[in-house]
């Protein structure tokens, strides 16, 4: 029985993997691929590898301006969410005061509303209130107003493992509550760090509707997901550049994956566990 369950579990991983990697496969592949070719054979290896696709994107330089400004764009982002939710969950894993559940409560509804139901209200909000419209803030503010809850859980749950015993240490030392956050709960939150970090810049590097509303059709602004527009014509679409600009773009997201994936794991079991 034990040996039959193994056999389940080891199937229903590769199965999953499948459901992952064939389509990253098919899009990496599809770039070196041609347009006809790509309708008779989407998932298969080309019969020729043409990398003229790949090529012709890396010497664009509004490549490498998309680039920029996605990077610019998430890295403030990332910045802006590890900030405020880490001190904000500081307060409510270790002050009290009245109704620090209520609030935390309320943060937490952010989780139940996707950015996209609010698309419409955040365009009025920045267009006409604001008038923020057409710049890069347009998307960091509300990336950083949609992040926060799902940040503020992860850090709450992080901070509460730590010893308490610290926290009243620096008391007694005379330590204020801006000190020790600074001084002991950020040297040691590198994991939860790095999680939540990691998944906020990948989030934002990939957003795609929230520039497409926010900024208009200056070409100086646009981050990378909206470089994919030059390669849809009216009537045609050149879906071979396509797939390899997708490529190119999913290639960070994974490298940053494989680079921080011990401090994500410690960071996502950080708080599983008491004691």
């Amino acid at each position: 029985m034990k040996h039959l369950g193994s056999i389940f579990e080891y199937t229903f991983l590769v199965v999953l993997s499948a459901f992952v990697l064939v389509p990253v496969f098919a899009t990496f592949m599809g770039g070196f691929k041609s347009n006809a070719e790509i309708r008779a054979n989407p998932v298969g290896l080309p019969r020729v590898f043409d990398a003229a696709a790949y090529v012709d994107i890396f010497r664009n330089p509004e490549t490498w301006r998309y680039a920029y400004n996605s990077l610019q764009i998430a890295l403030l982002t990332v910045v802006l969410v590890l900030l405020l939710s880490s001190m904000a969950a500081f307060t409510f894993s270790h002050m009290k005061y009245a109704g620090k559940d209520f609030i935390y409560s309320y943060l937490l509804l952010g989780l139940m509303f996707p950015l996209a139901v609010a698309i419409v209200p955040m365009f009025t909000i920045i267009n006409n209130f604001l008038d923020l419209f057409n710049t890069h803030w347009a998307i960091i503010l509300p990336q950083v107003a949609f992040g926060l809850a799902s940040a503020i859980l992860f850090f709450r749950s992080f901070f509460e493992q730590l010893p308490y015993e610290l926290f009243e240490a620096a008391r007694v030392d005379g330590i204020s509550y801006l000190g020790f956050y600074g001084r002991f709960i950020l040297p040691l939150s590198t994991p939860i760090l790095a999680t939540v970090g990691v998944l906020t810049l990948v989030s934002s590097w990939n957003g795609f509707l929230l520039p497409l509303i926010m900024l208009g059709t200056d070409k100086a602004l646009h981050p990378w997901p909206l470089g994919l527009m030059n390669f849809q014509g009216e009537w045609t679409a050149e879906w071979n550049r396509i797939l390899a600009f997708i490529s190119i773009n999913l290639a960070p997201a994974v490298v940053l994956f494989l680079l921080a994936q011990r401090y994500i794991v410690a960071g996502l079991t950080g708080g599983a566990v008491k004691g």
